[in-house]
């Protein structure tokens, strides 16, 4: 009888191990055509940009050739009367003469090879160079101060949602809600009317002192950090009230869950259900906003870099605009495009390990 009995319970939990890992497997081969539809989705994204980045500067009807040679021309480096000869040299140089198909096929396979070209306004640098250049002064400022404005707005949002919070927090909410509202490059404006212009506290433009050469002492460091200062508080002041006011409004929905009901009839201290079920809950949404954020880090300050005039990837694209320089526009364009997929399609991936709600849904 005892043996039967074993038997029993033997198969039955077999049977349950069976069942376990047939789901385990049917999950796992869920998440990995997840994983596949999200990196073909990625390829289309990558290939649908360039397709139309490729196309919309075509269409202004300038020739960034003849744009160059006669801004040339204008400045005494060029004669007026051999532009037509230099334009179709150029043209042969980079390809424009060649069908549209035929440049549309080139631009796709440099692509593929990570070729960005040569700059026709810098000519003879090439456009990597360019975007090396400028992007790191980009990615110093801005990438720095929305670290930095998420940490302090997603701090600052969690407070003012919370029902226990103290009495002076609420006071935070107008000014925050204020600043959300404002262009970071009119705040820009503002601040470079008070400390620089009135008060004559910080510098009024660039990263540094022109004619400095830059290296790595300490004055040279001081001197760049004194100079971001107005740009960086510009973007911080609009990028705080933006993430505070976002936090805010998911920590006033998650009140309502059943967590948190749980949580309280459990008798659980507020500290530990405002760190542990209230902010956990609520940090969800706001880490697909920073991820996006740090993807869009190098769109973000272009106004900001012009006003300022900082060396970054803004003021470079606003010059190769003016200038229409389309390998130039194309290849900022396109890093910024990539950027802003990868950082989208690492958030896809990870989604899942950070809510398992995603996992079953895929």
């Amino acid at each position: 009888m005892k043996r039967r009995t074993l038997g029993l319970a033997q198969e039955k939990t077999s049977k349950i191990e069976d069942k376990t890992s047939s789901v385990s497997e049917i999950i796992s081969a869920v998440f990995r055509h997840y994983i596949v539809r999200r990196l073909v989705f990625f390829l289309f994204v990558i290939w649908l940009a360039a397709t139309v980045i490729f196309i919309i500067p075509r269409l202004s009807g300038q020739d960034p050739v003849k744009e160059k040679l006669l801004l040339e021309a204008q400045r005494g480096g060029a004669l007026q009367t051999g532009l037509d000869e230099m334009a179709k040299t150029y043209q042969k140089r980079f390809g424009l003469d060649r069908p549209m198909y035929i440049q549309y096929g080139n631009f796709l396979l440099d692509l593929v090879r990570f070729d960005l070209g040569t700059s026709i306004a810098y000519y003879p640098r090439s456009v990597a160079s360019i975007v090396y250049d400028s992007i790191l002064w980009t990615i110093g400022l801005v990438g720095t101060v929305t670290i930095l404005a998420f940490s302090l707005g997603t701090l600052a949002g969690a407070f003012l949602g919370w029902p226990r919070r103290p009495g002076w927090v609420q006071y935070l909410f107008m000014p925050l809600l204020t600043l959300s509202a404002i262009p970071q490059y009119l705040l820009g404006l503002i601040l470079i009317f008070i400390f620089a212009f009135h008060l004559e506290w910080l510098p009024l433009f660039g990263a540094y002192k022109p004619g400095t050469v830059p290296n790595l002492s300490l004055d040279f460091v001081f001197m760049v950090l004194r100079h971001a200062i107005l740009p960086a508080c510009a973007i911080l002041l609009a990028a705080v009230g933006f993430w505070a006011i976002g936090m805010r409004g998911m920590m006033i929905n998650t009140q309502g869950e059943d967590f948190m009901i749980q949580a309280d009839a459990k008798g659980l201290k507020g500290a530990r259900i405002f760190l542990r079920y209230a902010i956990r809950n609520a940090l969800l949404p706001q880490v697909t906003g920073v991820a996006i954020s740090l993807g869009t880090i190098i769109t973000g300050a272009i106004l900001v870099e012009r006003v300022f005039l900082y060396p970054g990837l803004g003021d470079i694209l606003f010059q190769a605009i003016r200038l229409s320089d389309f390998f130039l526009i194309r290849g900022i364009v396109m890093t910024i495009v990539f950027s802003i997929a990868i950082a989208t399609l690492i958030l896809d991936l990870i989604y899942p390990l950070i809510d398992p709600r995603i996992r079953t849904k895929t």
